[in-house]
Order: C-alpha cells, then structure tokens, then sequence
C-alpha cells in the first residue's frame, strides 16, 4: 500500500457519523492516508490491527475516529465512571498531541468526557479529577496508568471501571518497548477485559512487537504502508518527500557549523537533536546567547514540571528552534517544522528515522541533516542499507564564524555553565561508548582534545576514559576554575560552605595517624590473612549452598589442611606436592600415614 491519499472519507466501506464527517472537513482532512482507509474500517467491523506505517502518515486519526464510532453505536450507554477505550503511549508530548486530536472531535459528542494521565504532574490530583468528572476515554502513559491501578486507597478504584472498555490502543508500541515500558503493559494489560478490541501502531517492527501483538491481539490483520515507488524488498522508512542530508565538519568546528546554519535559517521552525539531557541544557543555553531575535526552547527527558508548557508553546511558533533529545523523536507532531538537524547521530539507528520523521509529515516538505564526523561517514552506508536511509552530502555551511570563545567567557562569567560544559563532555563520551554501532562509533577513535575544544572547555574533566592520558596539545585557561563562582548567589554561598567543610575534612584526615597498609607487612603474614579470607568464603559457600558439591568441599578443605601443615613444618614440600597431585582422596597416601588428616588444633578448621 502505497503512503498517498486514498480518496475521499466518504469512499469508505462504512459510513462514519456526521459529527465526525463535519470535525474532518472544520479541520482540513479532506482525504484519507492509506494507513485510515485500512485501519478505520477493520477496526469498526470488531478486528484487531496490528499497524506499521512509515511516521507521518496519519495514525492518530487511523484510531481515534473508530474509538469515537465504537463508543457512539454501543448499546449500553458509558455511565461516568466507566472507560470505553484506553490509548496508551510512551511519551507525554504525543499523549498531549493525542488528547488535542481527540478534544477536537468530542466537541460534537458532549456525551463522552476523557481524561490525560501522564507524568509531570501530582498523582492525587489525577486521583480527585477523574472521581469529580469521571471519563470515557483514557489517553496515558505507561507508569502513570499503572500508578492509578494501585489508587485503590485513595478512592479511585480504575480496574472496576475499565471492565467496560472497548477498544485499546498501543501507540508508538515500538517506542513501549524500547523505553523499558514492557514490564507495566504486562500489569495494565492484567486488568483489562479479554473481550475488547486492540491496535498496535508503530513504526518499527521488532521482536519484542512481534511477541506483543501475539499476547495482546486475537488474530490480528496485519497493515503495513510503504512509501510511493518502493520496493518491498527495499522499503524506505523515512517520508517520500523528506530532503535528508549528512555534512562532514571537524569536533572543534561542529558547533560552530551548528550556529552558522541556525542563523542562516532563524525564521523558519528548526529541531536540534543533541545525544544526551546534558547536551541539551549546555548547548541549549550557549544558543540563547549566540542567536539572537529568535525564541529558543529546551527539552529532555529529566525536565518534568516544564515539558507540557514548553510543548505547547513551541508548537504554536511559526518560527524558532526546539533543542532536545529523543524524547521528541517519536509520533510527535509539530506544525510546519522546516528542519531537523541531528547534532549527534542517535545510539540506536531506528532513531534516526523517528528523528527525521519530525518533518515532511502527512504529504508535506522537510529537510533533515545530520553532523558527523570524517571517521564517522561510513555511518552513512550503514543506514542506507540498515534502516533504507539514503542520505546525500550537503555542501558545507557557509559563512562559518569562531563563537567558542564567546561560549568559553560564558563558562568563566557563570560556574553554572562551567559545570553545564563538563557534564556534556562526559556523558557525550559516555554516550558514544554506548552506541549501537560500536564498529564505527569508537571511543578509542575520539579526538578528545578536539572534542573538548569543540566543547568550549576551560580544562579537561575528570573521568575514567581519560585517565592516565596527556593532552599537551590542549591549552587550559590560566584561570584557577575553582574561584569561577555561581552567579545565583545562594548557589554560591552553598558551595563556599561545602569547600569550607571539605578543607577541615582533609585537614584531618592529613593529621590522623595513617593507617598501616598490608603491603608494608611481612609476606608470611600476608599470606596468612589471604588464607583465612579464601578458607571463609569456602565455608561461606557451603553454607549458602554454592554450586560447589561436598567432594570438591571436601577437597578444598584438606587442601587447606595441608597447607597449614607444610607451613608449621609436619610435612616436607615433596610430600606436600605428592598429596596435592595425588587425584581422588581415596588413593592418597604419605608418608606420614593416610591423608584424611584432622586439623592440627581444636577449632582449625572453623577459623
């Protein structure tokens, strides 16, 4: 099925209400894609659909018009505490997008109320909203839905109210898993009634999908949409008319291509995806400072309490710059975005399509880049053939200026942004260590002093990949950065105590009496404490029920009887070598008489 309109909603099969008939033409939709021209139909005909469609091809509206179709032809009404339909999605932004989508439609259906249970908010409140306004519909997130099944104490009790549910959407159920989520869908899918209809959409198909949708859906019809003029056996998995691109820049010039680039486009709608949350709040902010006359906001997964404002906002610019990680890769829908632009390239290659899909969605236009570095450029092949991502070199940016230093008096004015710089060296290192395509992505390949330099760094940062190396090349500020202070200036008085107490905690230790170190000890008695360590863990192993069976304990143990005796001199070396080597305990002979010796002193063998 090719990924173009598939005529008008009133081809389909089956006639869809009024209400919503007018919702589509009040909001645009005149025509179907193909993945709600398929979907749409088997769903409101009581079939499971298991849907993979390329991101941007309009899945949202693939389910919520069947769900509102369901819940209007059923026979008994939905009282007010009782859930028809549950849609379950791993982000808050894309359960904010859903919830948008479905507002727009229940305006017509007054009869039905929903509700949005997601993160970043208090648990209690959730609790008291749905027992004061009850809902029909839940759109939520995966821990938060799983917290309300708990709220059985506080007055809401959720497992007696989605006894009536109907129908149950996994969106992005790929995404689900990838995000560790699987664990909580076992829980929540516990509590739902067998007898319901399900749809899992994604973009992806993997394993861990395959295994959901065999535990989940009753033979479920299986949809999946290709991009126009593909192959089957070569399906491109980013949008037709997505411009996707790669550009070559040095560590030490990258950001500053960066700058140059954001200017040159400052009125169009631009995402810049950076690997880590820590990235994201020090280029983020060095951004503000640099680029001026346009709105810049910042996303990550550790923010809670700002994410769902900052979304909305960003979302009704007409221009501006949105810097984040991969929490926004996935099913999120932003009006008109112009660019997107991949600082680091994702650890996981399937991100790299999500990240791209932030544009050219529902037929329309986009341009997407993404930064590498020269030892890098065989990543390209790898996604060509990976992921069926062609990329095509851009020419480089044009108009390049030296901002680093600007971003350097940034860190030296402020030690907050001091400590922003460090903490993104170290988790982008950390980060690239961990990356899904270990053969091209390796530490051991990194130019630290570049990356430190492209960083804007003041000194390098401590931290296990670098230690015991040198970087003569690497020019650290004259400045002493320990007096590099906080300009919040209750930051700063904190950390003028905290150094405070540091200096008298190492001023004693400096005049306590050291203590003696078991390597300045005679061998002999070494020796000894090795022996009673090993000889305990031994018996702590029998005890525990070690894998260790009792012939090889027993082994172990005259071993050590041995030992002990070779040491207070009862028996020579020869002797010792003889009964150690001898094989089975049972052929063991010396010349002392037979080997099953007792210990030498009462209490030995417990020591």
């Amino acid at each position: 099925m090719d990924n173009t309109t598939e005529g008008k909603w009133d081809s389909l099969p089956v006639k869809l209400n009024d209400g919503i008939t007018q919702t589509l033409n009040e909001l645009g939709f005149t025509h179907m894609t193909p993945v709600q021209s398929a979907c749409i139909p088997l769903f409101m005909r009581n079939k499971d659909v298991a849907a993979e469609a390329v991101t941007g091809s309009g899945k949202t509206l693939a389910f919520v018009i069947p769900i509102i179709e369901i819940l209007i032809k059923r026979e008994d009404k939905l009282k007010k505490m009782q859930v028809g339909a549950l849609i379950v999605t791993p982000t808050r932004e894309l359960a904010l997008q859903i919830s948008e989508v479905m507002g727009q439609f229940l305006q017509k259906f007054p009869q039905f109320r929903q509700i949005l249970l997601i993160g970043g908010s208090n648990p209690i409140e959730d609790v008291e909203k749905f027992k004061e306004q009850g809902a029909n519909i839940l759109i939520a997130t995966p821990g938060r839905l799983e917290d309300m099944f708990r709220r059985k104490a506080d007055g809401l009790d959720l497992a007696l109210s989605v006894k009536f549910l109907e129908v149950l959407v996994l969106d992005e159920a790929d995404r689900l898993l990838d995000m560790g989520f699987e664990a909580s869908l076992n829980v929540i899918l516990g509590y739902l009634p067998k007898q319901r209809r399900t749809g899992l959409f994604s973009a992806t198909q993997t394993q861990e999908l395959e295994k959901l949708v065999r535990a989940g859906l009753r033979n479920p019809v299986r949809i999946t949409v290709k991009e126009k003029g593909v192959a089957a056996s070569c399906t491109q998995k980013t949008p037709a008319r997505l411009c996707n691109y790669y550009t070559i820049c040095r560590a030490e010039d990258k950001f500053n291509s960066l700058v140059a680039f954001l200017r040159q486009h400052k009125h169009e709608k631009q995402l810049v995806f950076f690997s880590t949350c820590a990235c994201v709040e020090y280029f983020g902010r060095a951004l503000e400072a640099l680029i001026k006359s346009v709105t810049i906001h910042c996303i990550h997964g550790k923010m809670k309490h700002k994410r769902n404002k900052i979304f909305s906002e960003f979302r009704s610019l007409k221009s501006g710059i949105l810097v984040c990680t991969d929490v926004m890769a996935r099913g999120i829908d932003i009006p008109e975005v112009h660019w997107v632009l991949q600082y680091d390239p994702p650890s996981c290659a399937s991100a790299f399509v999500h990240r791209c899909g932030r544009t050219a969605r529902i037929g329309n236009k986009g341009n997407a880049t993404v930064f590498l570095l020269p030892m890098e450029e065989s990543y390209v092949t790898f996604l060509s053939i990976n992921q069926k991502c062609p990329l095509e070199q851009m020419a480089p940016v044009s108009d390049v200026v030296d901002v680093l230093p600007k971003v350097k008096a940034l860190a030296l004015a402020d030690r907050a942004m001091f400590d922003r710089g460090m903490r993104a060296f170290v988790s982008t290192v950390q980060a690239y260590a961990k990356h899904e395509c270990s053969l091209i992505f390796r530490v051991k390949d990194l130019d630290f002093v570049a990356l430190a330099r492209g960083f804007a760094l003041l000194r390098m940062p401590r931290m296990p990949e670098l230690k015991g190396k040198n970087f003569p090349d690497f020019i650290e500020t004259t400045i002493d950065t320990d007096n590099i202070r906080y300009k919040d200036k209750q930051r700063e008085k904190l950390r003028q105590k905290l150094l405070i107490e540091l200096k008298e905690k190492r001023e004693e230790r400096a005049a306590a009496p050291k203590r003696h170190n078991d390597k300045n000890k005679a061998w002999s008695r070494q020796k000894n404490r090795k022996d009673r360590r090993r000889k305990t863990a031994a018996k702590r192993n029998r005890d525990e029920g070690s894998e260790m069976d009792d012939e090889d304990m027993k082994e172990l143990l005259k071993d050590t009887r041995l030992l002990k005796r070779l040491k207070k001199g009862q028996i020579s070396e020869e002797d010792f070598e003889k009964q150690v080597t001898a094989g089975p305990k049972s052929q063991r002979k010396t010349a002392a008489g037979p080997s099953e010796d007792p210990p030498s002193s009462a209490g030995e063998e417990d020591e």
